[in-house]
């Protein structure tokens, strides 16, 4: 195969994973998920209604145009006000119900309406006696009120107008059924079956560096240790081919645990010698062994997840070097500790975020190795923001706490916003409170990330680079000194 017909197949995959990326970020968003439920699960509610009333000849079809508006209120908001089956059947029934008791009265008490006419003063009781009842009993919906004028007009062309309170009742159950079954089992596990941060991300490497490494390796293995899948890579990078081969060999001889080789150069025995002939600096190899060795055992020990050792030659760089290690090592997370304090973007850092594996750069304040209270602001919905709350919920487990905020410069946006945390947060389980804060997100961070033990801001990867450089990213906006631990997510 030619180079030129290499690179094509490559640019041609490189293509594939963008719009298969794009496509699953759009269904990942709630507003899909709501639209495409309505185009989908409401026609087929419909159908079943009407083969139902081609079956049943007491079963009227002018119960359509309130059932389907009923049907749509339901499934657009499906955690609004209106979105209560009882209230959908109910509202529908009882507006059936007072449109007949009005026609009954006004044709019986005052006046019989000339045929092709409607009677103004039933019309209004109608809606006058549907408004009371169901605001006494609760059922107040929009589409109670079409039901009720319908039935204006059905009063002479139904056997019984009873038929048609029949009819309200037992469409608007079969719609709100429907609607139950797909709210509990695929709306509210949309999490489980569209977010694919919930069933990755179990297979965590771990690169050995930085100034606290041990504490980010307990927080890439709390994460992995939530999927039954989950395992623990723990990698060591070293400039020498043959130091690498004789951590290699030194970890192989103790057998403490399994060994995955990857990296540039795999094959080859074991040396004893150094550099030039000399020999190798035997106290160091062991040290360096040790430690892997001693990380690798606090990981099964106290998290309980299994833990791997990986050694592997620098390549040209040590991003570089990380990517190939999670590709071959077969890790769908990178969890990295720090460059520096303040996390800015270092190259290395530039480069785990332009790679195709998902990372989580860890800055540890204090070498916390539990996290009970986590800060996750966010600045949309979508699939970096529901990373980020899965990871949140992974780490506080069922006694912490999550929250969940955001920041917005006038009170007109506080709805809209309040709007966005609830469809975020809804697919989680967990203790998680939204937050909206009038205020710059550096001024929020500073106000309150003393009460938090980590804080999780993403990468802003997804914006242009002409938005990254008229607004730099959260985390390079922020104090130095928030005092407690830092984690940056990225997605790909």
């Amino acid at each position: 195969m030619g180079p030129r017909l290499q690179a094509v197949l490559r640019r041609a995959r490189q293509a594939q994973h963008r719009e298969s990326r794009d496509l699953r970020r759009w269904l990942e968003q709630t507003n899909t998920v709501v639209h495409l439920s309505i185009l989908f699960v409401v026609p087929v509610l419909v159908a079943l209604v009407t083969v139902l009333s081609n079956r049943v000849g007491a079963l009227s079809f002018l119960v359509y145009p309130p059932l389907a508006s009923g049907a749509y209120t339901l499934f657009a908001n499906p955690q609004g006000r209106y979105a209560s089956p009882l209230r959908f059947v109910g509202g529908l029934t009882a507006g059936a119900t007072c449109g007949w008791l009005a026609v009954e009265v006004t044709s019986r008490l005052l006046y019989t309406t000339p045929t092709g006419e409607v009677n103004a003063t039933a019309a209004a009781l109608t809606i006058f006696i549907t408004g009371l009842v169901t605001w006494l009993f609760g059922v107040e919906q929009p589409s109670a009120f079409a039901m009720a004028l319908v039935t204006l007009f059905v009063h002479t062309r139904v056997p019984h107008p009873l038929f048609f309170v029949f009819s309200a009742a037992l469409s608007s159950t079969i719609v709100a059924v429907g609607f139950v079954g797909w709210r509990r089992y695929f709306y509210e596990q949309r999490a489980q079956y569209l977010y694919e941060t919930t069933s990755s991300d179990d297979h965590v490497l771990i690169p050995m560096r930085g100034p606290s490494p041990g504490a980010t390796a307990m927080l890439g293995a709390r994460l992995a240790a939530a999927h039954r899948a989950g395992k623990v890579v723990l990698l060591d990078v070293v400039d020498d081919e043959w130091m690498a081969r004789a951590e290699r060999s030194l970890l192989e001889d103790h057998g403490s645990t399994e060994l995955v080789r990857t990296g540039p150069s795999l094959e080859g025995e074991p040396i004893d010698g150094g550099p030039d002939g000399e020999m190798n600096p035997r106290e160091a190899v062991s040290e360096s062994v040790s430690t892997l060795e001693q990380r690798a055992m606090e990981v099964e020990t106290q998290v309980g997840v299994p833990c791997q050792i990986v050694v592997a030659t620098s390549g040209s760089t040590l991003g570089s070097t990380v990517l190939q290690t999670a590709r071959q090592a077969n890790c769908d997370l990178v969890v990295s500790p720090s460059d520096t304090a303040s996390e800015t973007m270092t190259q290395f850092t530039r480069e785990l975020f332009q790679g195709d594996v998902d990372v989580l750069v860890h800055r540890s304040e204090n070498g916390r190795t539990h996290w009970r209270r986590i800060l996750v602001p966010v600045r949309q919905a979508g699939d970096v923001a529901h990373s980020m709350v899965d990871f949140a919920t992974r780490l506080a487990g069922d006694t912490g706490e999550v929250s969940v905020g955001t920041c917005v410069s006038g009170k007109r946006e506080r709805r809209r916003a309040e709007e966005m945390l609830a469809d975020t947060v809804e697919p989680f389980d967990g203790t998680i409170e939204t937050r909206v804060s009038q205020s710059s997100i550096e001024t929020f961070l500073d106000r309150h990330a003393r009460e938090y033990d980590l804080i999780l801001i993403g990468a802003s990867q997804d914006r242009s680079a002409a938005s990254r450089l008229l607004s730099p990213p959260t985390f390079e906006r922020i104090d130095e000194e928030l005092d407690t631990d830092l984690g940056i997510v990225d997605r790909r």
